[in-house]
């Protein structure tokens, strides 16, 4: 599925499959929705210590479960495996993440036209970051 732009359910399953991989022994570190202004794409970015102990086959196909786990209930679920990018919890970006005082919010912040040392966030919708 293409992710030019970003709609309210699109805010509400990445809650969604937050909330469901954390259930699902997935511990998330960070997540949030970034717009890469070069390809014109959102992307969901998910770090976990699962990536940093197990690798990144093992992390998308720990996600890709819940996601299909998450379709047989909700069939309005609209995130694909192509739409996540999984990160190691000491990412640079996902550090450089950390330095943003941002409330834990369940449902979100809006985080836009931002530069943070050598990262330009054009938009972001973050989750949670270094949980």
């Amino acid at each position: 599925m293409d992710k030019r732009t970003l709609v309210e359910s699109d805010f509400t399953n990445g809650a969604l499959l937050v909330e469901q991989l954390e259930q699902n022994d997935f511990p998330v570190h960070s997540a949030l929705w970034l717009y890469d202004p070069d390809n014109e794409r959102w992307r969901l970015i998910i770090s976990s210590i699962k990536y940093d102990l197990a690798g990144p086959r093992k992390a998308y196909e720990h996600i890709d479960k819940v996601i299909r786990k998450i379709e047989q209930t909700d069939h309005e679920f609209d995130i694909s495996l192509e739409n996540i990018t999984v990160k190691r919890t000491n990412d640079s970006f996902i550090k450089v993440l950390e330095k943003i005082q941002i409330a834990p919010n369940k449902k979100g912040t809006r985080f836009t036209r931002r530069a943070l040392n050598n990262f330009y966030i054009e938009d972001a919708y973050i989750y949670r970051v270094g949980a």
